[in-house]
């Protein structure tokens, strides 16, 4: 690490700031060039014990950079992980208030939802099989806190990978009766598709994802609980979002959930 914890502190509490307020901020590595993977996430682990500390609960987590492409481009060997708050929460159907956010995007994904706790070093897809109770469709909403999305990776885990908000639903079915790689969704916009993927666009398999997580908590002395809700990886692009939009996420045999942008 290259960051004291007087400094850690001062970054915490200036992203998380800037996500409770609804403002921007240029990249904290402008500032801090030299700062490293470990500062990144001692910063978001910061902001996470500040919302604890506040009486918020964490529910799951986040994967995100989850095509092989994209980790080679950004020059990394595992996707990047946030945590989720309880409050990111948004009931299937209801609203997202972009007052609240600054520059919303979107993204379709297969949450699991763990029966029992799994914890790395050495978990696989077929540990994460035998330790989810379910899938179902989700839809998480990014929020950057950098100006214009300019920023960097390490910028990026500090600010828990922008995550705000997300939305889960649809039919939950065990991971036995699904086929997770080939499992196809369209992400509809206003009632008109704007993405067409399947599972596979994650890492090849999205469990994949789950256990880089487990072995990536693992390796902090930390396990993914029972009940816990993650979300696996965006399986297209994202998509812009602004006030008066709604979007969808129709996934095979597990129909639908959606929200609204208001």
């Amino acid at each position: 690490m290259k960051l004291d914890q007087a400094t850690i502190a001062k970054l915490a509490a200036h992203l998380e700031n800037c996500e409770l307020e609804g403002q921007d901020t240029v990249k904290i590595t402008d500032a801090h060039p030299d700062m490293d993977w470990d500062d990144a996430y001692a910063i978001q682990d910061e902001i996470q014990r500040r919302k604890v500390a506040r009486g918020n609960k964490i529910v799951g987590w986040k994967a995100g950079l989850t095509s092989h492409a994209k980790m080679e481009q950004m020059g990394v060997e595992t996707p990047v992980f946030g945590f989720m708050a309880d409050y990111y929460a948004i009931p299937e159907g209801g609203e997202c208030k972009v007052s609240e956010l600054i520059h919303p995007k979107v993204e379709p994904e297969i949450a699991f939802v763990m029966k029992t706790a799994l914890k790395g070093p050495g978990c696989h897809i077929g540990s994460v099989l035998a330790a989810v109770d379910f899938v179902m469709a989700g839809i998480e909403v990014i929020d950057s806190r950098y100006r214009d999305f300019k920023f960097d990776l390490k910028s990026v885990i500090a600010d828990n990978t922008s995550a705000t908000r997300f939305v889960v639903g649809g039919q939950p079915r065990p991971v036995s009766e699904v086929d997770l790689r080939t499992l196809g969704i369209v992400f509809e916009k206003n009632g008109e598709p704007v993405a067409f993927g399947a599972g596979a666009a994650v890492l090849g398999h999205p469990a994949a994802a789950i256990a880089m997580l487990a072995n990536h908590l693992g390796e902090r002395g930390q396990e993914i609980p029972a009940g816990a809700l993650i979300l696996s990886g965006g399986i297209t692009e994202a998509v812009a979002v602004e006030a008066g939009d709604c979007v969808t996420l129709r996934m095979q045999g597990m129909g639908s959930v959606g929200m609204r942008f208001v």
